[in-house]
């Protein structure tokens, strides 16, 4: 296993920039919650809703049969965890789950908890590098080419045969997209259906992929120190994130969801899940986020059935970008669901569900 990335203390000066930024981004808190009452206490307000329908919800590690993490040639150790079948049926397809960016396996905490219960399908959940308890990447920016080197990896130590069914939200289904770049020859052979929720296949840089991590997790005021973070480092950037958690919790209910009033319970999971992803991982992300394009990887896809599924209120990969890889996958299953965002999976996940398990039957 390789050794984790540790992020140095900052320096004094480092931590008088830190206190700067802490100071701006309290400015910022301050503004986004003006004319209500503070944010502390319009966070509280929004979090006490007796109706929220998941607030006895136990979200975080679920049931596995095995648990193991191993090392890629880059240094990243991958955390994997595998369901097995309690009713095992002959020639149903290992379900492979693929989260997004700043999020973990958790993301499909409803998809896994259906799956699970059903028990006819094999499960294999990670967490991509620098996510949830993946290690960091040693040096250098993340590759999608490499996480798509990471999914076949995962596929090999999980499933060196037998076929397959990939399942990926955002960042994830970009992780499809590079496999199916990198690998061709597997979708129609060992995958025999594919599931793309909330993604992309291009032009992200048009969209809003990035600014709610960063936004959500550091306040306006510091984008510049994002992008001078090997100047100051990951440490003094998620030091001065620590000051805006309440901001961060109203930016993911804004970003993240499409429902005028989304469940606490889900908006609290979906940014303790953004807060442990580093600043330094965000970072290091951006670029290969930014020039993802991979259109032409979808023409693999094109002998397979495909599931595409999009809130209409996502605010992060619009409908229209969901609507592209449908142009480009004419047979591919469309489902656009209602007063949806980003987090379709958790904000509609019984409608996810049974999109997923119709999609299943019919393979």
């Amino acid at each position: 296993m390789s050794q984790r990335f540790r992020i140095p203390r900052p320096r004094t000066a480092a931590g008088k920039v830190a206190g700067v930024v802490g100071a701006a981004v309290g400015v910022a808190a301050a503004g986004l919650a003006a004319g209500v009452v503070s944010e502390r206490v319009l966070v509280r307000r929004l979090k006490g809703d007796p109706a929220d329908p998941y607030a006895h919800e136990v979200f975080g590690e679920q049931r596995y049969d095995e648990s193991y993490r191993f090392e890629m040639p880059d240094g990243t150790d991958i955390h994997v965890e595998v369901v097995e079948p309690t009713r095992p049926v002959a020639g149903h397809p290992t379900v492979v789950l693929v989260h997004g960016f700043c999020l973990d396996m958790g993301t499909f905490h409803f998809q896994r908890k259906m799956l699970a219960a059903q028990g006819d399908h094999r499960i294999v959940a990670y967490d991509q590098p620098g996510h949830g308890r993946s290690g960091r990447l040693e040096s250098g920016e993340y590759d999608l080419a490499a996480l798509g080197r990471t999914l076949r990896r995962v596929i090999d130590e999980t499933t060196p045969e037998g076929p397959l069914v990939l399942v990926g939200h955002s960042m994830g289904g970009m992780t499809i997209m590079a496999l199916a770049e990198l690998y061709p020859e597997m979708f129609g052979d060992r995958v025999v259906g594919t599931v793309l929720m909330a993604t992309s296949g291009g032009l992200l840089a048009e969209t809003k992929l990035v600014a709610p991590a960063l936004l959500g997790r550091v306040g306006a005021p510091v984008l510049y120190m994002m992008s001078n973070a090997t100047r100051y480092g990951g440490s003094v950037i998620d030091k001065a994130r620590k000051s805006t958690t309440n901001v961060a919790w109203l930016l993911t209910r804004r970003y993240g969801f499409g429902t005028p009033k989304p469940s606490p319970a889900l908006v609290s999971y979906v940014e303790t899940m953004n807060s442990r992803t580093s600043a330094e991982t965000v970072t290091r992300y951006l670029r290969t986020l930014a020039t993802h394009s991979r259109f032409p990887a979808l023409a693999a896809l094109a002998g397979t059935p495909v599931l595409v599924i999009v809130g209409d209120k996502d605010m992060i990969t619009p409908v229209n970008h969901s609507e592209e890889i449908v142009r480009r996958l004419p047979h591919a299953e469309f489902v656009k669901i209602h007063d949806s965002g980003h987090v379709v999976m958790l904000e509609h996940a019984d409608e996810v569900n049974a999109a997923l398990a119709g999609f299943l039957e019919g393979l």
